[in-house]
């Protein structure tokens, strides 16, 4: 007996942008409150973390009428810079990656923790998190969706 390979209706492809969408925009709400409302300074590896996740928001967008599954084409790349730059900045801020290696050399230094939720979730977390779930959400539209 052999196994059907799963594929997704353009409707479930749809919800699943969409989310990526809502993941990408909540993000970027969540990263203006906390410098523009809570009044946190944002640190140079969170600037570079901006600069890839908010665009995210208009080209995922933009990928959802009409629905375009090509739009990994310009959304991934910019995911997957915004993931190593999370990463990165995870290791930093856990002492994993010496501070001098990085660009935070004025202004606020990013082994600073200015966020820690329930003892554990961190802002270089969570952006880590939000990046890798738009990533996985849009190599699954990519690969499960019939052309």
């Amino acid at each position: 007996m052999s196994a059907t390979p799963i594929t997704l209706s353009p409707g479930q492809a749809w919800n699943l942008l969409f989310l990526a969408w809502l993941v990408a925009a909540v993000s970027t709400l969540a990263a203006l409150f906390l410098g523009e409302v809570m009044g946190y300074t944002p640190c140079v590896l969170c600037w570079y973390q901006r600069i890839c996740m908010f665009p995210l928001v208009l080209i995922l967008a933009a990928g959802l009428f009409p629905f375009d599954r090509r739009v990994l084409r310009y959304a991934l790349p910019l995911a997957l810079a915004g993931l190593a730059l999370a990463l990165w900045h995870w290791g930093v801020a856990a002492g994993l990656i010496p501070e001098q290696v990085t660009p935070c050399s004025q202004g606020v230094p990013c082994s600073r923790e200015l966020v820690s939720w329930f003892g554990f979730l961190t802002l270089p977390m969570l952006s880590a998190l939000a990046f890798s779930s738009i990533i996985a959400l849009l190599l699954l539209i990519h690969f499960k969706v019939p052309e």
